[in-house]
C-alpha cells in the first residue's frame, strides 16, 4: 500500500506519530483507519494539558458507518489539538498525513517513539 509514508511510525491501533525537530509528537490516524471508516462527520479531541497514559481512549471519530475511538500511541502531556477538525472532520479524509492530524503530545519518554513499528511493519499488521 502506497498510502504509507516511511518517515512516520505506527501503532496496531491505526494510529501514526511523527517526531518533530523540537521532540514533541504528531499523531493522527492513518489512511487505511479513515478508509475502513468512510466519510467522517465528526472528531472529538482530548484536552490541551491533560497527561495520557499509552493505549487510553483520548481522542473519537465518527462516521457515517461508525464511531471508533482514538487511542494515546505513546504516554505524555496533550500540547495542541487540532481545532480546524472539529469544524471541517472531513480533513481526515482528505490529508490524514498533513491537514488531519488529530493532537501533539509531549512524550513521558522520547525513547518510546523508536520502539513503535515502521512502514513496512505496519503494512505487514494490516
Amino acid at each position: 500500500m502506497s498510502n504509507i509514508p516511511a518517515d512516520l511510525k505506527y501503532v496496531a491501533s491505526h494510529e501514526w506519530l511523527r517526531q518533530e525537530e523540537d521532540g514533541t509528537i504528531t499523531v493522527g490516524i492513518t489512511h487505511h483507519a479513515q478508509d475502513l471508516l468512510g466519510d467522517i462527520v465528526y472528531v472529538e479531541l482530548p484536552e490541551v494539558g491533560e497527561h495520557v497514559d499509552v493505549d487510553a481512549e483520548i481522542a473519537v471519530v465518527e462516521s457515517v458507518k461508525a464511531a471508533s475511538d482514538v487511542y494515546a500511541p505513546i504516554a505524555g502531556e496533550i500540547l495542541a489539538v487540532n481545532d480546524a477538525l472539529v469544524d471541517a472532520p472531513e480533513t481526515i479524509n482528505e490529508d490524514p498525513y498533513g491537514e488531519g492530524w488529530f493532537f501533539k503530545i509531549k512524550p513521558d519518554n522520547a525513547d518510546d517513539y523508536q520502539g513503535l513499528m515502521d512502514a513496512d511493519e505496519y503494512q505487514d499488521s494490516i
